[in-house]
C-alpha cells in the first residue's frame, strides 16, 4: 500500500506541475530589477575569483560540525539559504544557533523553498519570533497552476561574516546524517574562505532582494577580501529567473573541452538533448567519460526506471555508467584532466537545468581536481558498471514502463 501512495502521489505532483507548464507563459522577467543588479555588481571586489582554499565534505556530519563552528563564532551576519531546511533536531539545533547570534546583535537572515517546507512553516515561525529574519522563496499557493510555481530555488548557500562559505548538494534533514532505511546517504559539499565568498554572497542577496523586493544596505556585506589560497574558484549560476540555463551550457562546454576524461556523478540521470550530444560526442572522440549514478532512487518509483531509459544511448556511444550500491548517492560532480572540478546543486535533468535556480562552482586547480578525482574513485569502488550487452536483453515490461517513466522525467 505504501509504495502505491508513493507511487501516486508522486505521479500527481508531477501531473499538476506538467499541466502548469503547458498552460502557462514562458516567464521572461529578471531575477531582480536592473539597477538592483548593478548595485550588487558593483559591489563584488575585483579578482574576486583568486586567492582561495578549499574544504571538501563527502558526509554531513563533519560539515555540519564545521558549520556550527562558523556560526557560533560569527561577529557580523550570517547568511543561510536551504532548498529543504527541516525541522528535525538538525534543524533544530541550527536553528537554535541562529536565534542565539541573533540574540547577540548578529544580523541572521534564513530562506528556504516555500514548496518542500511547507510542513515546517510553524517552525520558521518559532525562528522569526526569535529574531532571526525568515524568508520563503517563491510562496506557492494551491492550486499552483502558473508556470513561476515550477521555478523552485534548489541552491545551498551559506555565508557568514563575508568571508567564509558554504554551496554543493547537502541540505537541513536527518538524512543527510542518518542516511535512508537502506543505506547511507552520500553527498558533497565545500567550504570556501577567501574573496570568492563575495560570489556567494552576490548571488544570495539576489535571491533575497527577489524574495522580499527589498535590498539591504550592502557595505557591510562584502568586507575587504582576504587571500588565504591559491585556488581560482568560479561561482555560476543559473535558472529561468535571470541567467538562463548556464550549468548546462557550462556541463556541456565542459565536456566538448575535456581531452583525456570526464566523470560525474549525479543522483538522477535525465539529460537534455544538449548534455547527452556532448557525453556521447566526447565519448567517441576517445575521451574517458564515467558516470556515477544511485542502484535505487530516494523518492518515487519513475526517477530510476526514467534514468535507464536514457542509458542505452550513452552506453552505444561508449559512456561507462556506473550504478553506486553503498546506500544513495547524492553528489553533484564533475571533474576533468585533472585540472578543473565542479561542485554544485544541480542534477543531470531538465528540472535542475532549466526549472529550478542553481548554483555551482569551478576549481581551476590541479590540487582540488586530483581531491575530486580521487572521491569519485573511492565511490567507484563501491559501485558496479552497467553492462552493455546484459542491458540490451532486460524484459520487455521493463522497457516499456522505462518509456513511460520517460514522459514524465521534465518534471520528476
Amino acid at each position: 500500500m505504501n509504495s502505491v501512495y508513493i507511487a501516486l502521489s508522486s505521479l500527481t505532483v508531477a501531473v499538476a506541475l506538467w499541466v502548469a507548464w503547458l498552460l502557462s507563459k514562458p516567464c521572461t522577467k529578471p531575477l531582480i530589477d536592473p539597477q538592483c543588479q548593478k548595485t550588487l555588481n558593483d559591489k563584488l571586489p575585483p579578482n574576486c575569483a583568486e586567492g582561495n582554499s578549499t574544504t571538501v565534505y563527502t558526509t554531513f556530519d563533519p560539515m555540519l560540525d564545521d558549520l556550527m563552528a562558523d556560526i557560533n563564532s560569527a561577529q557580523d551576519h550570517i547568511h543561510i539559504l536551504f532548498f529543504k531546511f527541516e525541522a528535525d533536531h538538525i534543524g533544530q539545533h541550527i536553528g537554535n544557533a541562529l536565534a542565539i547570534k541573533a540574540a547577540q546583535g548578529v544580523e541572521v537572515r534564513l530562506m528556504y523553498d516555500d514548496i518542500v517546507n511547507h510542513k515546517h512553516r510553524w517552525y520558521y515561525r518559532t525562528l522569526a519570533d526569535r529574531g532571526v529574519q525568515v524568508q520563503p522563496f517563491a510562496p506557492v499557493h494551491i492550486p499552483f497552476l502558473r508556470k513561476k510555481d515550477n521555478y523552485r530555488n534548489h541552491r545551498k548557500i551559506v555565508v557568514i561574516d563575508g568571508h567564509k562559505g558554504y554551496l554543493g548538494g547537502m541540505n537541513i534533514a536527518e538524512r543527510y546524517s542518518k542516511g535512508l532505511d537502506w543505506g547511507p546517504w552520500r553527498d558533497t559539499q565545500m567550504r570556501i574562505e577567501g574573496p570568492a565568498v563575495a560570489q556567494l554572497q552576490h548571488v544570495f542577496l539576489a535571491d533575497w532582494c527577489h524574495a522580499t523586493h527589498q535590498l539591504p544596505s550592502l557595505g557591510r556585506y562584502f568586507p575587504t577580501p582576504r587571500p588565504c589560497g591559491s585556488q581560482h574558484i568560479e561561482i555560476v549560476t543559473s535558472g529561468p529567473l535571470g541567467p538562463g540555463p548556464v550549468i548546462m551550457h557550462r556541463t556541456a562546454q565542459l565536456l566538448d573541452q575535456s581531452k583525456d576524461y570526464v566523470y560525474l556523478e549525479s543522483p538522477y540521470f535525465i539529460p537534455t538533448p544538449e548534455v547527452m550530444q556532448a557525453l556521447c560526442s566526447a565519448a567517441r572522440r576517445g575521451v574517458d567519460v564515467r558516470l556515477l549514478i544511485p542502484s535505487r532512487s530516494d523518492r518515487g518509483v519513475f526517477l530510476l526506471p526514467a534514468s535507464m531509459s536514457y542509458v542505452t544511448e550513452a552506453l552505444n556511444a561508449g559512456v561507462r555508467i556506473g550504478l553506486f550500491s553503498h546506500g544513495f548517492l547524492h553528489s553533484k560532480t564533475i571533474v576533468s584532466d585533472d585540472s578543473v572540478a565542479n561542485i554544485s546543486s544541480a542534477n543531470i535533468d531538465p528540472r535542475s537545468y532549466l526549472l529550478d535556480l542553481e548554483i555551482g562552482t569551478y576549481v581551476h586547480n590541479r590540487d582540488f581536481a586530483l581531491q575530486i578525482k580521487d572521491i569519485f574513485l573511492t565511490d567507484e569502488a563501491e559501485s558496479h558498471y552497467i553492462d552493455p550487452m546484459t542491458f540490451t536483453q532486460r524484459p520487455l515490461h521493463k522497457k516499456l514502463f522505462e518509456r513511460t517513466a520517460r514522459i514524465l522525467s521534465p518534471q520528476l
